[in-house]
Protein backbone atom coordinates (compact mmCIF):
# COMPACT_ATOMS: atom_id res chain seq x y z
CA UNK A 1 0.00 0.00 0.00
CA UNK A 2 1.58 3.40 -0.60
CA UNK A 3 -0.90 5.95 0.67
CA UNK A 4 -4.01 6.54 2.93
CA UNK A 5 -6.66 9.42 3.50
CA UNK A 6 -7.62 11.09 5.97
CA UNK A 7 -10.98 13.13 5.87
CA UNK A 8 -10.37 15.74 8.33
CA UNK A 9 -12.99 17.91 10.06
CA UNK A 10 -13.11 21.01 12.50
CA UNK A 11 -15.01 19.23 15.97
CA UNK A 12 -18.19 20.78 17.40
CA UNK A 13 -16.30 20.42 20.93
CA UNK A 14 -13.06 22.35 19.18
CA UNK A 15 -10.07 20.63 17.94
CA UNK A 16 -10.23 18.37 14.71
CA UNK A 17 -11.78 14.63 13.98
CA UNK A 18 -10.10 12.33 11.55
CA UNK A 19 -11.01 9.13 9.68
CA UNK A 20 -9.72 7.16 7.33
CA UNK A 21 -11.35 6.53 4.11
CA UNK A 22 -11.79 2.62 3.12
CA UNK A 23 -10.42 1.74 6.89
CA UNK A 24 -11.93 1.60 10.17
CA UNK A 25 -9.49 4.20 11.53
CA UNK A 26 -10.43 7.31 13.81
CA UNK A 27 -8.62 9.87 16.09
CA UNK A 28 -8.88 13.41 17.22
CA UNK A 29 -7.33 15.88 18.59
CA UNK A 30 -6.93 19.61 20.16
CA UNK A 31 -4.40 21.46 17.16
CA UNK A 32 -3.16 19.91 14.11
CA UNK A 33 0.26 18.90 15.24
CA UNK A 34 -1.11 16.61 17.59
CA UNK A 35 -3.58 15.18 14.89
CA UNK A 36 -0.90 14.81 12.90
CA UNK A 37 0.86 12.83 15.35
CA UNK A 38 -2.48 10.66 16.50
CA UNK A 39 -3.13 9.83 12.95
CA UNK A 40 0.84 8.30 12.76
CA UNK A 41 0.23 6.35 15.50
CA UNK A 42 -3.42 5.02 14.88
CA UNK A 43 -2.12 3.97 11.60
CA UNK A 44 0.59 2.37 12.96
CA UNK A 45 -1.97 0.50 15.72
CA UNK A 46 -4.67 -0.62 12.41
CA UNK A 47 -1.85 -2.41 10.45
CA UNK A 48 0.85 -3.18 13.08
CA UNK A 49 3.67 -5.42 11.40
CA UNK A 50 1.38 -5.29 7.77
CA UNK A 51 2.71 -3.79 4.94
CA UNK A 52 1.22 -0.15 5.93
CA UNK A 53 1.03 2.96 4.02
CA UNK A 54 4.00 4.96 3.50
CA UNK A 55 2.05 8.40 2.97
CA UNK A 56 -1.02 9.58 5.14
CA UNK A 57 -2.49 12.23 3.12
CA UNK A 58 -4.64 14.77 5.18
CA UNK A 59 -7.59 16.54 3.36
CA UNK A 60 -9.28 18.82 5.99
CA UNK A 61 -12.24 20.14 5.07
CA UNK A 62 -14.47 23.29 6.30
CA UNK A 63 -17.91 24.23 5.53
CA UNK A 64 -18.46 27.70 6.09
CA UNK A 65 -21.40 29.59 6.24
CA UNK A 66 -22.11 33.14 4.86
CA UNK A 67 -24.82 35.31 5.49
CA UNK A 68 -26.49 36.99 2.22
Amino acid sequence: MKEIIFLVEESPEGGYEARALGYSIFSEADSMDELREAVRDAVSCHFGDEDGPKIVRLHLVKDEVIPV
